[in-house]
């Protein structure tokens, strides 16, 4: 992962930035980028990954205070799959919760095999569930 740069919470992020990023993955969350500007704000905990001037990953987390947190975003540009932003910025995650008694995220099927390689194990007995205007 060499030349990108992890930053915090206190990264300010601009709605054309995350515009960019969510657009890249073709997450339909993108074209509310005013919203993601606000929620990045309201998010307990956020990292980001930087290539100079430019976002190319994002974690964002929120949490009870003290048994579990939960994984809401994890992106990274296509154009940098492969390069061990997705897993560092995982790991900024699990070592803030590190005293947690759980970390959470739903995943999509095809992302399950990342999840697991990073420590994460896919439930037996449990489906997530969402009310959602999103169509992805």
């Amino acid at each position: 992962m060499t030349d990108i740069e992890i930053k915090g919470k206190e990264q300010a992020l601009t709605a054309k930035q995350l515009e960019e990023l969510f657009l890249s993955v073709e997450w339909s969350s993108g074209h509310y980028p005013e919203k993601l500007e606000i929620a990045m704000k309201n998010y307990e905990t956020v990292f980001t990954a930087w290539d100079g001037e430019k976002l190319v990953g994002l974690i964002s987390a929120m949490d009870d205070g003290i048994m579990t947190a939960y994984i809401h975003y994890l992106l990274v540009r296509p154009e940098y799959h492969g390069k061990g932003i997705g897993k560092s910025l995982l790991e900024k995650v699990k070592e803030k919760y590190s005293d947690y008694l759980r970390i959470a995220l739903a995943a999509y099927n095809k992302e399950c095999g990342f999840y697991e390689r990073c420590g994460f194990k896919k439930a037996q007995d449990e489906t997530p569930m969402f009310i959602t205007s999103l169509w992805t």
